[in-house]
């Protein structure tokens, strides 16, 4: 695995991964960028939430769970003091569908950290992470069928 980070101006660079795809990074404008990019800590979290997030969707759809909708919301606390290293990090998942079980939800976040997710198994050895979930029933949806007089 490669990636790339080339300075474009100022404090904006274009990061490069190997599989071709490209995401802009920057500082804010107090800190000398011009606010147009991703910051790198929030490239980390950004990757934990992909990283967990694919493995508990597989799970869930190899458990037949019926998921509508997806969401992860991942929330860091940095230390205060350089390197400023996330010290907490707190990962929300939300599942909206149709009769989801909580049991599978929790079993598919356990199987992501405790053996697939490497972005957490990472941060995890210099951050306390934890997570909470919500299921969303979703709304049952109706099907309205119009017939016009002939």
């Amino acid at each position: 695995m490669t990636a790339q980070v080339k300075l474009e101006t100022g404090m904006r660079f274009d990061a490069a991964s190997g599989s071709g795809h490209h995401v802009t990074l920057d500082a804010s404008e107090q800190d000398g960028g011009q606010d147009t990019g991703f910051r790198p800590m929030e490239l980390l979290l950004v990757g934990l939430g992909g990283c967990t997030g694919m493995d508990v969707i597989s799970i869930l759809r190899k458990k037949r769970q019926q998921v509508t909708g997806y969401e992860v919301h991942v929330t860091g606390i940095r230390a205060e003091v350089h390197p400023m290293v996330f010290v907490e990090i707190t990962v929300e998942y939300v599942i909206t569908g149709h009769h989801v079980q909580p049991e599978a939800v929790e079993r598919a976040i356990q199987l992501s950290e405790q053996r697939y997710c490497g972005a957490g198994a990472m941060l995890g050895k210099v951050a306390h992470l934890t997570h909470t979930f919500r299921i969303v029933e979703a709304a049952e949806t109706q099907t309205v069928v119009t017939t016009t007089p002939s």
